[in-house]
């Protein structure tokens, strides 16, 4: 049978790096409203982006402004303005409310040492530039979006940041101070006041946050008042609390932040908002902080309304699913009641909403009225924009009706959202529209700012599967699922395509109908590609995910294997060619299909993947994860259990080796925390003694995700390269 695969590696190599030019936005942010000489209104945009660059090996990023001329409720005329510039040395940027100042932490090399300025620009003129290495208040400022956060106060004299806590000085028990240095000291220096190192606490260990958040281990809270130079650090956050995602409380008269408990030790928070927390309020002058929300879940994105009377954020359960269905909660400064805005979904309704994902919200998500939130949340394998209504708690899809399959909302002010969509075959384009009036049944007019070009050569669809009956689960029964199917559009009529099935990681997570570089290569070398979006997603309730811990290794197994036996009835795919690739549980899944449907795959790819759930309980950042997905209760006081062990151990891909026959590549990140390289090393070892077919790569520097441009990009070619190697044996 003819195939039409592409299989030249020059060719592939240069199809990749062609698709890559494609970059992703990552910001906007919106300027003040100003108006013309002739009174026409209009808003500076400005936008950052991320584009992969294979020369330098690196993730680039730019920025790109635009204006766009309003009048308050409409898009009159819109346009770039100037042309893209790369940002360099940039950790976090933040323009002043009145748009007149602008703050920046720098990183740079000074003399080949690493150092962190606080910049203070105004018009054309940088007015400040504080050495934060050389004041010694703190260690390195975050600018991850876990903790991290750069905030200028309401009345523009204060910004609010977060960094490491500085650590006291250690010496040796064996240093000896040099003679040379041993001179009288000046009066200057006598009133600096010096401490002593502490001798013996050297290798003293510091726990971290894991995975993603390596080295960050106590945050603390830091303010800046601008006119004085002055660095301070606040006092009053209790010591077993991490601070972060924090902002001025109104009126400048303290500052609200989300707090993780890390006693009685961290657990890894990257894709992991489940861990306990709570809101808190430090009041500025006598230094009391005040616990506002219940602390007995975990919250997340606190983001203040308008009008500075209220704060909405995510709150979900502790422990258990990783990622779970958001209720969306409500805090009224002024009353200090706080109420639930939008509950968890357990089942879609009539409606067809099925609840909040996600991790945060968007920087502004709040209408102008202080009245409305938006929130871009996957629903099923879909990711619309969602208006929340906090009054009545009433949801409204603003994109529904659009054929885009992923929307993202970048940032909202005074109504003007500035979003980022793309869909399987659309790299991502830029767009604003202005949010209709409360009671306006009008349809938000979309305004291209920065379009992208359609691939007319692939084509997607969202394909939905009931599992048969002998696979339902009898505690959830009458659950459904997804799979987004990517293909080439024109194909040649004696050719049928060979399919790659792709399960996600998680594996509560979901794909979503966007831009995903690698599944629109493979579409263009002639590859159909299926997405497996198996029970336990996110986006279908939260029904959906809880069907899943206890039942990993089976229910999720058979989903992805009916959905690739369902679509193999089609006429157009080539049975004796299918593959399976995946990463973290996505591999785990990868793993147990080519032990328990062996032969059926020709290619197997897994990328950093679970494969002993026992062995890798004592050393991932996230053990509660290992429990929760064999159906158990975590605590952190619970020790080995055989019972618990033995039943990790049935549940994982290890378990299947003496029947696997597929040839297997495995890609290891040298640093991943989550899913620790022994996983991986592990399942090697096992297939080696079987004399399977397995090559391992091995990448330094990268961790679980292995998106660095190196990993991402030589990962590719090789996982390309493997599955054509082996589907045309």
């Amino acid at each position: 049978m003819e195939s039409q695969v592409m299989s030249n590696p020059e060719e592939i190599a240069r199809l990749y790096k062609e698709l890559s030019l494609f970059p992703t936005l990552t910001r906007a942010d919106v300027g003040p409203v100003i108006t013309s000489q002739y009174g026409g209104k209009y808003s500076n945009i400005y936008t950052e982006w991320n584009q992969r660059d294979l020369e330098r090996n690196e993730t680039v990023k730019f920025c790109r402004q635009y204006i766009v001329f309003h009048d308050d409720k409409s898009v009159v005329y819109s346009g770039a303005s100037g042309n893209c510039t790369e940002i360099k040395g940039e950790v976090l940027s933040k323009d002043s409310p009145s748009g007149e100042m602008k703050a920046v932490v720098r990183e740079c090399t000074v003399k080949g040492e690493d150092k962190q300025f606080l910049e203070i620009w105004s018009k054309n003129i940088k007015m400040k530039s504080i050495n934060l290495t050389a004041l010694k208040r703190h260690g390195k400022v975050y600018e991850d979006e876990q903790f991290g956060c750069l905030v200028w106060s309401h009345s523009e004299t204060h910004l609010l940041y977060v960094a490491e806590k500085k650590r006291p000085k250690t010496e040796s028990f064996f240093q000896t101070e040099s003679p040379e240095l041993s001179f009288v000291e000046d009066e200057e220096s006598v009133k600096v006041e010096k401490k002593e190192p502490i001798k013996g606490e050297q290798f003293a260990f510091y726990e971290d946050w894991g995975e993603a958040l390596v080295n960050k281990s106590s945050p603390v809270l830091c303010v800046l008042d601008i006119e004085g130079d002055n660095v301070s650090v606040l006092e009053g956050v209790p010591d077993d609390i991490s601070p972060g995602q924090a902002f001025w409380a109104p009126g400048d008269t303290g500052v609200v932040f989300v707090g993780w408990w890390h006693e009685p030790f961290r657990l890894g928070l990257k894709y992991c908002p489940n861990r306990r927390s709570s809101l808190f309020y430090v009041d500025l002058t006598g230094g009391k902080c005040e616990q506002l929300s219940s602390g007995t879940s975990a919250v997340a994105s606190p983001r203040l309304s308008p009008d500075q009377c209220r704060i909405v954020y995510l709150e979900c359960s502790v422990y258990g699913p990783h990622l779970q269905c958001n209720r969306l909660c409500m805090y009224d400064w002024y009353t200090k009641k706080t109420s639930v805005v939008v509950d968890v979904v357990k089942r879609p309704g009539d409606d067809g909403f099925t609840g909040i994902y996600g991790c945060q919200l968007s920087p502004q998500c709040w209408s102008a009225d202080s009245q409305r939130v938006i929130i871009a949340s996957p629903q099923r394998s879909r990711k619309d924009l969602l208006m929340v209504d906090t009054s009545t708690g009433s949801i409204t899809s603003l994109t529904a009706k659009s054929d885009v399959g992923n929307w993202c909302l970048l940032n909202v002010e005074r109504d003007l959202m500035v979003v980022s969509c793309s869909s399987p075959n659309r790299p991502p384009s830029l767009r604003v529209g202005f949010l209709p009036g409360r009671d306006s049944q009008e349809e938000v007019a979309w305004v291209i700012l920065e379009d992208s070009q359609t691939l007319p050569d692939i084509d997607w669809e969202i394909v939905t599967f009931t599992p048969p009956t002998e696979q339902e689960n009898s505690q959830y029964p009458g659950l459904d699922f997804d799979a987004l199917l990517i293909k080439p559009k024109e194909v040649k009529e004696d050719v049928k395509l060979p399919l790659i099935v792709f399960p996600h990681g998680g594996p509560h997570s979901v794909f979503v109908a966007e831009w995903i570089l690698p599944s629109s290569v493979l579409c263009k070398m002639g590859f159909a590609v299926l997405l497996v979006n198996y029970r336990g997603s996110l986006g279908f309730g939260q029904d959906n995910i809880l069907s899943l811990p206890g039942n990993v290794g089976t229910q999720d197994v058979k989903d992805v294997q009916f959905a690739v036996e369902s679509v193999l009835k089609r006429d157009e795919f080539d049975k004796q060619k299918v593959a399976v690739s995946g990463g973290s549980h996505g591999g785990f899944l990868a793993c147990h299909l080519i032990g328990q449907y062996p032969g059926f795959y020709k290619a197997c790819v897994a990328r950093n993947p679970v494969t002993n759930l026992a062995s890798m309980i004592g050393s991932t950042d996230i053990p509660d994860w290992c429990m929760a997905v064999a159906g158990y209760n975590y605590s952190p006081e619970c020790l080995p259990d055989p019972v618990v062990w033995e039943q990790m151990l049935n549940k994982s891909p290890i378990k299947h080796i003496p029947q696997v026959q597929t040839p297997v590549l495995l890609t290891l990140g040298e640093e991943d925390k989550r899913v620790p390289n022994k996983q991986g090393i592990e399942y090697y070892r096992a297939l080696k003694a079987k004399q399977i077919p397995v090559r391992l790569l091995w990448y330094p520097g990268n961790n679980h995700s292995l998106s660095k441009v190196d990993a991402e990009s030589d990962g590719f070619m090789n996982i390309a390269l493997w599955i054509i190697q082996h589907l045309n044996q």
